[in-house]
């Protein structure tokens, strides 16, 4: 039994069995105040490496997600309605009743050394946070990647925590061998919006300051400023402070998406509205009249406003050359891997655009760029405030 946790001070408070596992789930509690009122569910998974649906559309195909539920609590989170398949809530119970994979990295040993394994890219963090709260304590993704690294499989991370370098030697080693990137999720910086979205998430500041630990260490590292939310966390004046440290971190690119609004998590944010926000109640009912996805005007505004100034979108940070959004995407999911075009750039040389010289590109200046956005805005009659 993996036991890295087996010197912390929890209490056992009952068993439980949750639908799709055959044995009994132990259910923990810690004594610290930020899971006082979490139960955490011990479970041993069947099977780790989960394949992407094709109808996703997602850029990667393979998936890791050791926990389920997410303790970050943002107000937004796409993935609250998977914790219905547990039976429970896609609300509550999505931040305070914790599925843990206990068996996470040997059960990963064992399925990356399947002969039927071909070595494809794994993404991690793309449903729930694997560097959440609890993460601190069970230690998971240590095993994890040493497995990765091992099997010198490709693969990445988004995460919205610094956790991640306590990682960071072992990120390095998968690094050297194989194709490994991470991203940090930084939706505002803005510490109003910041506290009543992402509640128990890390200071959106400190996310920015492991990326340019991650970029020191060599490790191509990305910024997601999602989701931009209208009228939360997307006027100019928020997002130019983002795009600024970004740059000065050295992130490969910045990436900005608009929110969407899939099945329970419509009617929780627009819950959250009515209790935070009931000014805007009318221009999201109108935003999001046909569905889950913004109106396409707005998701191109919304996306509009991370390009960044005197500079084409996704290409340059400060001091750093970077492929596109969507060209990294293709290849490896979370924008992963500077490594793949040095090699094709060395195979087939001029078929990149060469990088500035050094020094040419400087941090965005936060006060032109509200004013350029400013002057571009919609007409007032296609604008929603």
């Amino acid at each position: 039994m993996f036991v890295r946790w087996s010197n912390l001070e929890t209490g056992i408070e009952e068993r439980a069995r949750l639908p799709g596992y055959r044995e009994q789930a132990v259910v923990r509690h810690f004594d610290a105040p930020e899971a006082i009122e979490t139960r955490f569910y011990e479970v041993r998974a069947k099977s780790i490496l989960n394949r992407v649906p094709a109808a996703s559309r997602m850029p990667f195909q393979w998936t890791i997600n050791p926990f389920r539920g997410c303790s970050h609590a943002c107000v937004f989170c796409f993935a609250r309605p998977t914790h219905t398949y547990l039976d429970f809530n896609a609300g509550r119970d999505f931040e305070r009743e914790i599925v843990v994979k206990v068996n996470a990295p040997e059960l990963l040993r064992v399925e990356l050394a399947k002969p039927s394994w071909k070595g494809e890219h794994v993404a991690l963090g793309t449903n729930t946070d694997p560097y959440q709260w609890v993460e601190g304590r069970y230690r998971l993704m240590e095993g994890i990647w040493e497995a990765m690294r091992d099997a010198a499989n490709p693969c990445s991370v988004l995460t919205k925590s610094p956790l991640l370098l306590r990682d960071l030697k072992l990120m390095k080693e998968i690094n050297e061998r194989t194709e490994f990137s991470a991203a940090l999720s930084v939706p505002t910086i803005d510490e109003k919006a910041w506290r009543a979205t992402e509640p128990h998430t890390p200071n959106p500041r400190a996310r920015l300051e492991a990326v340019a630990e991650l970029t020191r260490a060599g490790i191509r590292t990305g910024v997601l400023v999602a989701p931009l939310m209208p009228g939360i966390n997307d006027s100019p004046e928020q997002v130019a402070p983002i795009l600024e440290k970004a740059s000065e971190a050295g992130a490969a690119y910045v990436t900005g998406i608009a929110l969407h609004l899939r099945g329970e998590v419509r009617g929780l944010f627009f819950d959250w509205l009515r209790a935070n926000r009931p000014d805007l109640l009318p221009v999201y009912d109108r935003l999001y009249k046909r569905g889950a996805y913004a109106h396409p005007d707005e998701r191109r505004r919304l996306e509009q406003l991370v390009k960044g100034p005197e500079r084409p979108a996704g290409r340059f940070m400060r001091g750093r050359y970077g492929k596109s959004m969507a060209e990294s995407s293709e290849r490896t999911g979370h924008r992963a891997a500077g490594r793949g075009r040095d090699r094709a750039e060395r195979a087939s040389p001029g078929r990149f655009e060469q990088p500035p010289p050094p020094g040419s590109l400087r941090p965005p200046s936060g006060q032109a760029y509200v004013a350029r956005e400013q002057s571009r805005r919609i007409p007032e009659q296609g604008r929603l405030f």
